[in-house]
């Protein structure tokens, strides 16, 4: 077995060949590149991810990433590649296939989904550097303050409207800064330690690590729209 199969942090991209919306999304041309090579890219330039894979259902996809230097030691199970699969089975299969045919075992799981291609190397570092510094840490994800509060939101009752959170307070005529502190996660990375997946059967287990970006370019890729502002931006 090679040193960088002895590795402790292990990047997984996961990319099936099936889109809806975009048909072989992963793969489409944004600026030359395949969208995929962007997150492959940033994998392969960190300094502390020591094996970079992609788990895919698609012989194209795997072809391209190989080229790219990344490793497809498997191909995803077709039952595992559906529009409704979650991305926990996909992770644990991943790991599953890696114990018994490698008898390898990483420490911390890095996710980078292809349909996020704004990362930055420094970024991805620093936030495995946050998660490994904390051992009580479960797992961190990506998050910034969003748009728009909740607190403030609706949803419909009949022809009428109630909070969308219910709070003993009535936080929906606070002013914006008293509210309390709500993040979204932006997708653009999720880490998680090996035993939280396998023992805790979670990929976030219950302490979550907040990994706060101010950034505003977080384009995630699902419509055409959605690609016509990724090429916008990049041209800039």
């Amino acid at each position: 077995m090679s040193n960088k199969h002895k590795s402790k942090i292990l990047a997984i991209i996961p990319a099936r060949g099936g889109s809806k919306g975009i048909p072989k999304k992963n793969i489409i041309n944004i600026n030359g590149k395949p969208l995929i090579q962007y997150t492959i890219e940033v994998a392969k330039e960190s300094k502390l991810i020591d094996r970079v894979i992609v788990s895919t259902d698609d012989d194209e996809i795997a072809e391209i990433s190989e080229k790219l230097g990344a490793e497809v030691p498997f191909i995803r199970p077709a039952e595992l590649a559906k529009d409704d699969t979650p991305t926990f089975p996909v992770i644990k299969h991943a790991l599953k296939w890696l114990k018994e045919n490698e008898k390898y075992k990483p420490e911390l799981i890095v996710l980078l989904e292809p349909t996020f291609p704004l990362r930055t190397v420094e970024k991805v570092d620093e936030a495995i550097k946050v998660i490994s510094s904390d051992e009580e840490a479960d797992s961190l994800r990506g998050v910034c303050e969003p748009f728009q509060n909740p607190f403030k939101m609706w949803i419909p009752c009949g022809k009428y409207l109630k909070p969308l959170i219910k709070e003993k307070e009535i936080m929906y005529e606070k002013p914006r800064q008293n509210l309390r502190k709500i993040f979204w996660q932006n997708g653009y990375i999720y880490i998680s330690r090996y035993k939280t997946i396998m023992d805790k059967k979670s990929f976030h287990g219950e302490k979550i690590l907040p990994f706060i970006l101010s950034e505003n370019n977080f384009i995630d890729i699902d419509t055409e729209e959605d690609l016509k502002l990724l090429k916008r931006y990049l041209k800039k």
